[in-house]
């Protein structure tokens, strides 16, 4: 089932105050969150191209190219949060400048890099009851895929319960932030 979320919403930048439409079983990345994240990467945000893992309602793929990203390709294999975030990007004027690929992300991750790579800005928010050596795994698989810039920033999030899942080979990992019960944390391709 999908419902219009009362909490969930586009915070800055050009269609910012817009209402975005949530899945029942889609666990969106809160606000508080969100405003953080986003006011820490700045600058990082202007002419990126952003690929959103696990987009879930497309929450923040919207939020990155209402705040001046210039393309996003979302992956999601639920196709109720699929539709979602078709709505969410029609409603807000910004579906020309988003691709969404309707698989999971190995499917999608193992396939020879879209025409909008390379990204410069990645979302990386499993569901939290994914294990860190999975969520490890599926890391691993973005940085075989040839779909990242060089300096490619990764923003994990995660419980904060959990350990840190497993960085690939010669990833940096950049500032780490707990909120509550939310974890997240920043990887740099090399």
């Amino acid at each position: 089932m999908v419902r219009g979320s009362k909490n969930l919403r586009v915070i800055a930048g050009s269609v910012g105050g817009q209402r975005l439409t949530v899945p029942d079983n889609v666990r969106p990345t809160t606000d508080r969150v969100k405003e953080s994240v986003f006011g820490a990467l700045g600058a990082r945000l202007e002419d990126a191209v952003v690929l959103d893992v696990y987009a879930g309602s497309g929450a923040l793929a919207i939020e990155a190219l209402s705040r001046g990203a210039t393309q996003a390709v979302l992956i999601e294999h639920n196709p109720v949060a699929v539709a979602a975030i078709r709505r969410n990007l029609e409603r807000t004027g910004l579906m020309a400048r988003a691709r969404v690929f309707a698989g999971t992300a190995g499917r999608a991750l193992g396939r020879p890099a879209p025409p909008e790579a390379p990204f410069d800005l990645v979302f990386f928010d499993p569901p939290y009851e994914r294990t860190a050596e999975a969520v490890g795994t599926d890391l691993a698989l973005l940085a075989a895929s040839g779909w990242l810039a060089a300096g490619a920033t990764v923003v994990v999030e995660r419980p904060g319960r959990e350990e840190l899942p497993p960085a690939p080979a010669g990833w940096g990992v950049g500032w780490r932030r707990d909120y509550g019960d939310t974890l997240v944390f920043t990887l740099t391709a090399p």
